[in-house]
């Protein structure tokens, strides 16, 4: 499993996805913006934008704010100049981090993520020093009661890369080029997936217990409370039973 949807299956246990509806919000309203100002208004034309609407959508955002928000990024409303920047680290047990960020004060969105970083144990590295451990992938996940033989034909068939079947749901990884093909061949064909979205999947995990654990957990919440930070991706395991130790 991908370190960043195990995160997300983390933070869906945690119970903590719901209580920070406001700050999700936030985000996809900027990323909304940028994809925008980038790519032009019109979601056909514009895949970054389609799929950030898509998310937008399947948190219940109201239309009019996703409709501000591209006319901010078309120049159509005034709107904040965003600027997006990664930055790299290292979290507990030498775990790799990457950190997008889209911010309109880039000295204060670097001075709060290394201060995030050391408070967890963590520390912010140079451009590149863990990026290379990450592939940029479409990556669609699907509830694991679905038909996988079906699905794994349909998925191949639409030009996915890999098909698997990981603790309890059922992942379509997808070259990011090929991920809206792949993801509306297999809307059409009936499958509806949990989540869909470009993200980074790491070539290798780090299996993490204790107090290292417990310090990466907090690290990956404090990083994405931080209104400036989109994404957070990183290469970590944590066991069912470890968890159930934590919760």
């Amino acid at each position: 499993m991908s370190g960043h949807n195990k995160w997300s299956t983390i933070k869906h246990k945690k119970g903590a996805a719901d209580a920070k509806r406001g700050k999700v919000f936030t985000k996809l309203i900027k990323e909304i913006t940028v994809a925008a100002k980038i790519g032009g208004g019109d979601p056909d034309g514009n895949p970054r934008l389609r799929t950030v609407m898509d998310k937008a959508k399947a948190e219940n955002m109201p239309k009019d704010n996703i409709e501000r928000a591209i006319k901010k990024g078309t120049g159509d409303m005034d709107g904040v100049n965003y600027e997006e920047t990664t930055y790299e680290g290292y979290g507990p047990g030498g775990v790799a981090v990457l950190v997008e960020v889209m911010t309109d004060n880039r000295n204060r969105t670097v001075s709060d993520v290394r201060s995030i970083f050391s408070k967890c144990n963590g520390n912010m590295g140079e451009a590149g020093c863990v990026s290379w451990m990450f592939d940029k992938k479409g990556l669609i996940v699907f509830p694991g009661d679905v038909d996988f033989d079906t699905l794994f034909e349909a998925a191949l068939e639409a030009g996915a890369d890999d098909v698997s079947d990981e603790d309890g749901q059922i992942e379509v990884v997808t070259d990011p080029g090929a991920f809206m093909e792949v993801r509306d061949a297999l809307d059409k064909a009936g499958f509806k997936p949990d989540s869909a979205e470009v993200t980074m999947i790491p070539q290798t995990m780090v299996k993490l217990e204790g107090k290292q654990a417990e310090s990466m957990l907090r690290l990956m919440e404090r990083l994405e409370d931080n209104d400036d930070v989109q994404n957070v991706y990183a290469n970590f395991d944590i066991s069912e039973e470890e968890m159930e130790k934590m919760m």
